[in-house]
């Protein structure tokens, strides 16, 4: 069959339907190819002679470009898709005479059939899968013609056909409708000769409208409101056939309530008086669906300007109104989003300004509740002693009206973070309502419960809640809970922000902890007993029947420190081996071996009874187990809430107790002391090498002197002067970390 001799006539390609072949297509040079077929016009033999060469700008402003191909073939080349083109051009390394589709002309054919198929299948629309070049082609004739308008004689050059002949098996054959339409004019004025101004005629207005069918429904009433003329278009919109329509009044085109208003005949009054209606209402399509339309109604008239009629122009605004109202839709989220980092950042500068634990608390709870995001924030820390929460409100509730908002169940907790959650809860085991966040959010997620109903001071409350702990680490400080009317409160991107504030107030209380710790001058010494089977030193002890005093511990992490303890009375092979088995613990080794004892050092990952109490701002100093018993001595502020400390600790490791606690004043070690502490310990050769290494740039980096020059200029070898720096560091060292009350 040949190129100028198309395949029997089939069902033509719609805008659609050639939009859904370029959704279809997966990769670039896919989707080019189709574009080359569909927009220029050019077969499989065309394409694959297409080089960047052949690409001729023949305007400069604004550039337009043909397509020179060989032989006198001339094609016309979209800007659009002339940019593309070169963008693929350049992406790819093409010269400019190679070809930019390298790849046969079956081959090209081949994958405009693939993407047909993909398209039939995706868009479950089977005459899509038999989409072909002489399609595209059939398409590009269709839309140049038709729909632009183009010069017969302009489309014939540049598609490549011989003769008009050729065009003709690409083209449907008209309808009876759309002979008649054709001839309006000739009816309009049937003396072309004949003078005289029409200043609003009926040829005119339809023609003017005509313009706009292939998007609106364009009708043509009597003068009475019957439908007289249904073209296309409108046929379309509602689904009527011209048969079922016409002689109908134009009332059935509107929904019921606009006829009820009496809107269709007030909008034909309307276009008399004013030569022109436009408005925007609901109407309704044969199968009684509605949709939102702009309707235009313009009056007809002949040269002696007596009424014919109506033209009436509807455009569907549907999609329009949809994301008119996805635009309200995400102004109100952007206004809530707003409103969020306003409280944030009010928040993080009232955590900067915050002194104490209780200010933080309160600090947090006024500042959530002073937005329009929320309606009302507390936290709530539960205690052993009482198993009741002590509450901190904002926005006017009392404690009372803060146990109305409680719910009695929570919805499974939801976590938007990715962050590692604490494992501790923070709270005790009880049947008080309070006690219920604390199993939702132990875990680190957030819980909520909507269809909170409640009377308060300010009026009714109906909304949600949603609650989330105030953590470090692995310790719970609380738990912050948030009350809202919002109907579409708490998605995952305000879990999120939730989740990140409950972390935030947790490290601002630990941090003001700590803080307050370091700046005191008195401290609280603090003595508990342990005796929890959770604790790995405990049960060691227990379990060997020895002894393990700690001799440092060194924070690595949040979450990891590392211990280096005295074992007396158990083999090392032992209690290594159970450390194996313990998920807490990351690492151990022999450090040193006594005559009775050992030195042992363990990396222990996750909750320990030290880790959370260093949590609490609270310094360990001792800590040994045995037989069974962990006894921690440790340190804290004297202003520290020491019954919020024993709770925490508690909460991790149920069998422990505060044993004793004492007011003491911290020692204070000056630095002339330190030095003279230190020259009590160093010989006068390790004081020497000390200066002279330092003096000499031995510690600078890079090093101004290295050890060599160092010794020869102290007259002793290398070895000696090591030696001697050596044991002078390790003198430093233990100046500074070792206590200076156990000398």
């Amino acid at each position: 069959m040949s190129l100028e001799e198309p395949e029997p006539e089939s069902a033509a390609l719609s805008r659609e339907g050639y939009e859904s072949l370029l959704d279809a297509a997966e990769t670039y040079r896919e989707a080019l190819v189709v574009r080359c077929c569909g927009e220029v016009g050019l077969r499989p033999a065309e394409l694959a002679d297409v080089t960047p060469g052949a690409i001729d700008r023949v305007r400069t402003d604004p550039p337009r470009y043909l397509l020179r191909l060989s032989g006198s073939r001339v094609a016309y080349l979209p800007t659009s898709l002339e940019r593309e083109l070169r963008r693929y051009v350049r992406s790819n390394g093409i010269s400019s005479d190679e070809p930019v589709f390298s790849v046969s002309a079956r081959r090209l054919q081949m994958l405009v059939a693939e993407v047909a198929e993909r398209a039939g299948e995706r868009f479950d629309e089977p005459t899509l899968a038999s989409v072909s070049t002489e399609d595209l082609r059939r398409y590009f004739l269709e839309t140049a013609l038709i729909d632009r308008g183009i010069n017969p004689l302009v489309v014939k050059r540049v598609g490549g056909w011989s003769s008009f002949e050729a065009l003709e098996p690409y083209l449907s054959s008209p309808t009876d409708d759309e002979i008649v339409e054709e001839f309006a004019a000739v009816e309009a004025n049937p003396n072309p000769d004949s003078g005289g101004e029409r200043t609003v005629s009926d040829g005119s207005v339809v023609r003017s409208l005509l313009t706009a069918s292939d998007r609106c429904a364009l009708v043509r009433l009597e003068s009475d409101g019957y439908v007289d003329r249904w073209n296309r278009s409108a046929e379309s919109t509602f689904g009527y056939s011209a048969g079922d329509i016409v002689g109908t009044h134009v009332s059935a085109l509107y929904a019921d309530e606009a006829v009820e208003r009496g809107l269709p005949g007030r909008a034909l009054t309307r276009a008399l008086e004013e030569s022109n209606y436009e408005g925007d209402d609901w109407f309704v399509r044969e199968d009684g669906s509605r949709f939102r339309a702009v309707a235009v109604v313009t009056p007809l008239r002949d040269d002696r300007h007596r009424s014919r009629g109506f033209a009436l122009l509807v455009c569907d605004v549907s999609q329009h109104h949809e994301r008119l109202e996805a635009v309200r839709s995400d102004r109100e989220d952007l206004e809530r989003t707003s409103d969020v980092a306003a409280r944030h950042r009010a928040l993080t500068d009232a955590l900067l300004e915050a002194t104490s634990h209780e200010e933080v608390e309160t600090a947090t709870c006024t500042v959530l509740a002073d937005g329009r995001t929320y309606d009302a924030a507390w936290i709530d820390r539960t205690t052993h002693s009482d198993r009741r929460g002590e509450w901190r409100t904002a926005g006017g509730l009392e404690a009372d009206e803060v146990d109305r908002l409680v719910p009695d169940e929570w919805g499974e907790p939801r976590s938007s973070a990715r962050d590692r959650r604490p494992n501790g809860t923070g709270v005790s085991e009880s049947d008080d309502p309070g006690d219920g966040i604390a199993e939702a959010t132990g875990t680190g997620a957030v819980a909520v419960a909507t269809g909170i109903e409640a009377t308060v001071a300010d009026g009714s409350f109906a909304g949600r809640v949603a609650a989330v702990p105030v953590w470090y680490g692995d310790t719970v400080y609380g738990r912050l809970t948030v009350a809202t009317e919002r109907a579409a409160a708490f998605d995952e991107t305000e879990r999120a922000w939730l989740e990140t504030i409950g972390r935030q107030v947790g490290y601002a209380v630990a941090a003001i902890r700590r803080r307050n710790l370091l700046l005191s001058d008195r401290v609280v010494e603090l003595e508990f007993v342990c005796r929890d089977e959770d604790s790995f030193f405990v049960e060691t002890s227990r379990r060997f029947d020895c002894r393990v005093e700690l001799d440092s511990l060194v924070p690595l992490s949040d979450s990891t420190q590392l211990y280096y303890v005295r074992l007396e009375g158990a083999s090392p092979a032992d209690v290594f081996e159970r450390a194996e088995a313990v998920p807490g613990i990351d690492d151990c080794r022999l450090i040193e071996t006594y005559e009775d004892a050992c030195r042992l050092e363990f990396v222990v990952e996750g909750s320990s009874p030290t880790l959370t109490l260093t949590e609490y701002g609270v310094t360990v100093r001792e800590a040994r187990f045995e037989e069974g018993t962990g006894t921690i001595v440790a340190e804290c502020a004297a202003d520290a809430d020491i019954r919020t400390i024993v709770t925490g600790l508690r909460s991790a490791f149920p069998d422990s107790e505060l044993a004793g606690k004492r007011e003491t004043e911290r020692p204070v070690q000056t630095g002339r002391e330190f030095r003279e502490g230190l020259e009590e310990r160093l010989t006068d050769r390790q004081e020497a090498a000390l200066r002279a290494a330092y003096s000499g740039g031995y510690y600078d980096w890079p090093r101004e002197s290295t050890a060599e020059e160092i010794a020869d200029a102290m007259g002793v070898s290398s070895p000696t002067l090591h030696s001697h720096l050596r044991k002078g560091q390790r003198e430093l060292l233990r100046t500074f970390f070792d206590d200076p009350a156990d000398e």
